[in-house]
């Protein structure tokens, strides 16, 4: 009885689905989420491209509400359960854009430090990493708009020990109309 049952072969299909079926899903499941996040980022960065061209027009100036709710509802149509959020950073220049502000580094660590004199750029009265003043800016500004998704993942990644929330991050970099004169920037040293 024990020689028959070793070479019986009835089921073993059976046990050997059930083997690989969980590696088979989550190979599945894998795929599917990210050609989900690729289409998701094509259709986010197709949106900000059009949303930066809109924002850039003078009457763009009231209707920031509106470019973002474009961008919101492109990328809803595919992730309906998704949490867009935006910045916008303007610059004078666009070799200004997310550089530091300049400082007299005084003990030559190539950082800057509490004491040491900088050039503030963003009339903050503090040395920032980025010269950037918030919002759309004015005319011939070089604005750098940004949006953030953040969605549930499909795949049980709590289980994995991963995050469960996915992001992905877009921006786009244009310069705002010259429908006036661009406003001068004040650009004051300060020391201590």
């Amino acid at each position: 009885m024990t020689r028959r049952l070793l070479h019986d072969r009835q089921g073993a299909a059976a046990v050997e689905f059930a083997l690989i079926a969980p590696a088979l899903l989550m190979l599945v499941l894998g795929t599917f989420e990210l050609g989900l996040a690729q289409y998701l980022r094509a259709v986010l960065e197709g949106a900000m491209q059009q949303a930066g061209r809109n924002s850039t027009l003078q009457k763009s100036a009231s209707s920031q509400t509106g470019i973002d709710d474009y961008v919101r509802t492109q990328v809803r149509a595919v992730m309906p359960g998704a949490n867009v959020t935006f910045s916008r950073r303007n610059y004078s220049t666009f070799s200004d854009v997310l550089t530091p502000e300049d400082f007299t580094d005084l003990n030559a660590n190539g950082r800057y430090d509490s004491g040491e004199c900088f050039i503030d750029e963003n009339d903050n009265r503090t040395w920032d990493s980025d010269v950037a003043k918030s919002g759309q800016g004015g005319a011939n500004d070089v604005v750098l708009y940004t949006a953030t998704v953040s969605y549930s993942s499909t795949l049980p990644m709590s289980a994995l020990g991963l995050s469960p929330v996915r992001e992905l991050t877009a921006s786009t970099t244009l310069r705002n109309q010259p429908y006036s004169s661009q406003a001068s920037r004040s650009a004051v040293q300060i020391c201590g």
